[in-house]
C-alpha cells in the first residue's frame, strides 16, 4: 500500500502455524469438557490450567517466563501445552504481557542488495523470537516522511522499532523524533552515546585499499557512493587516511550513486588515464559497471588495471574476472538489530549486550595482482 509522501507499507506475519490437536483417542482430555468439543476446538488457556491443576495466572506466567514459578510447576504447565498441543495467540500474549508483540521497521532504498538482506535476516530472527514485522519502504528520506512513518508505527503499537538509516539526514530526524518506544538505528547514530549497528566500513576500506598498495599499485583511485550516505563517507575518509599513511597520492575521488550505471559512466573515464591502475569502488554494483568499462575500452583486469569492489553480492563470485571485494555479513546486522531492540524492550536503560560493529572481511579473487610492468 502506498501512503503520502512515497511510504509503501508491509506486514509480515511470523505467527507459529497452528498445530493440529490430538485426537481424543491418544491424549487425555480436560475435565467439564466433552471429548467431542475437546477434538473440534483448539485448547485454549483454561484447559491448560485446568490439565495442570493450577490457574489461568500461573499459565500466563509460564507464558512470559515469569522468575516467580517453580520448576516443577513451570514443566507441569509445558507438559499440559504439548500434550494439548496449545499455542497461545498473539491477543493471549498480548493481554499476559502488556505489550502487542508486533515490531516496526523502516527501510530506505529497500530494493539494494544490502538493505533487503538486513530486512530478510530481521524478519527471520523476529520469527523465530514469536514477534510480527510491520515494515514501511519509504522512497524519500525527507524529515517530514521520516516522522510520518514514526508515527505510525506508533499509532500501530509497536513494541519497538528498527530504522535502516544509510544517510545521515534520517539519522538526525529519527533523533529529533518523539517515538516513546524503544528504537534502534542501522548506519546512521542518533547521537555520540547511541551507536548504529553497522558494518564497520572504515575498515574494510583500508583492508582494500592497503591490499593493492601492498601488491606495488603507486596509488589507489575510487569511485565513491553518494555523499551523506553514511557508510560511503566512511569509505571515502578510510580510503584517503589509508593512502595518507601509506604517503600516497591521494588522488580526487569519483562518486557515484550506488548503480552499475554510475560505475560504467566513471568507468569509462577512468579507462582513458594510463596512470590508473588500481581503483577501489564503493560497492559492488559500481565495480561492475567499472569493468564493463574497461573491458570496453581494451583494458585487461587485472593485466592494466585492478578493481576491489564491497558488499560482496551473490554474483561477484561470477564476474570475469571474479571480484575481489569487502564481504558484508547483512544478515548477521540484521540478526544484531533485532536481538538489541528486544534487549532495549526487555531492559530499557540497561547498557546494550549486543556489539554494534559488525566485523568484514577482503575477499581476494581474480580481479586484483600487481600493477602492469614499464
Amino acid at each position: 500500500m502506498l501512503l503520502p509522501g512515497g511510504v509503501r507499507t508491509a506486514v509480515t506475519d511470523v505467527e507459529e502455524t497452528p498445530v493440529m490437536t490430538p485426537s481424543a483417542t491418544d491424549s487425555p482430555v480436560p475435565r467439564g469438557r466433552s471429548r467431542r468439543n475437546f477434538a473440534g476446538a483448539r485448547p485454549v488457556m483454561a484447559d491448560v490450567a485446568r490439565l495442570a491443576g493450577v490457574s489461568k495466572q500461573t499459565v500466563s506466567r509460564v507464558l512470559n517466563d515469569h522468575p516467580a514459578v517453580r520448576a516443577e510447576t513451570r514443566e507441569a504447565v509445558l507438559d499440559a501445552m504439548r500434550t494439548l498441543g496449545y499455542r497461545p495467540s498473539r491477543s493471549a500474549r498480548s493481554l499476559a504481557s502488556g505489550r502487542t508483540r508486533m515490531l516496526g521497521v523502516i527501510s530506505f532504498d529497500a530494493a539494494r542488495y544490502g538493505p533487503a538482506s538486513i530486512l530478510t535476516a530481521i524478519n527471520t530472527a523476529a520469527q523465530e523470537a514469536g514477534y510480527l514485522v510491520s515494515s514501511i519502504a519509504l522512497d524519500t528520506a525527507d524529515h517530514d516522511t521520516v516522522v510520518e512513518a514514526v508515527n505510525r508505527l506508533s499509532a500501530e503499537g509497536a513494541d519497538g522499532v528498527i530504522a535502516i538509516a544509510p544517510q545521515q539526514w534520517v539519522g538526525l530526524a529519527l533523533a529529533e523524533t518523539d517515538l516513546g518506544t524503544p528504537l534502534v538505528v542501522l548506519e546512521s547514530a542518533l547521537d555520540d552515546s547511541t551507536p548504529p549497528v553497522t558494518g564497520d566500513s572504515r575498515t574494510g576500506a583500508r583492508k582494500a585499499t592497503e591490499h593493492l598498495l601492498g601488491l606495488g599499485h603507486a596509488t589507489v583511485w575510487h569511485i565513491a557512493g553518494p555523499a551523506g550516505w553514511t557508510s560511503a563517507d566512511h569509505r571515502l575518509a578510510s580510503w584517503q587516511a589509508s593512502l595518507q599513511a601509506a604517503g600516497a597520492d591521494v588522488p580526487a575521488p569519483l562518486v557515484g550513486d550506488w548503480s552499475a550505471g554510475s560505475g560504467y559512466d566513471l568507468g569509462r573515464r577512468l579507462a582513458r588515464r594510463t596512470e590508473v591502475t588500481a581503483v577501489f569502488a564503493s560497492n559492488d554494483q559500481m565495480a561492475l559497471g567499472l569493468l564493463h568499462a574497461l573491458h570496453e575500452s581494451g583494458r585487461s583486469v587485472p593485466g592494466d588495471v585492478s578493481v576491489v569492489g564491497y558488499d560482496d553480492i551473490p554474483e561477484a563470485a561470477h564476474l570475469l574476472p571474479p571480484l575481489t571485494t569487502v564481504r558484508t555479513d547483512f544478515a548477521e546486522i540484521g540478526t544484531r538489530s533485532l536481538r538489541l531492540l528486544l534487549d532495549r524492550i526487555d531492559g530499557p536503560g540497561e547498557r546494550p549486550r549486543v556489539d554494534t560493529l559488525v566485523p568484514v572481511d577482503l575477499v581476494v579473487r581474480a580481479s586484483t595482482g600487481p600493477p602492469p610492468v614499464g
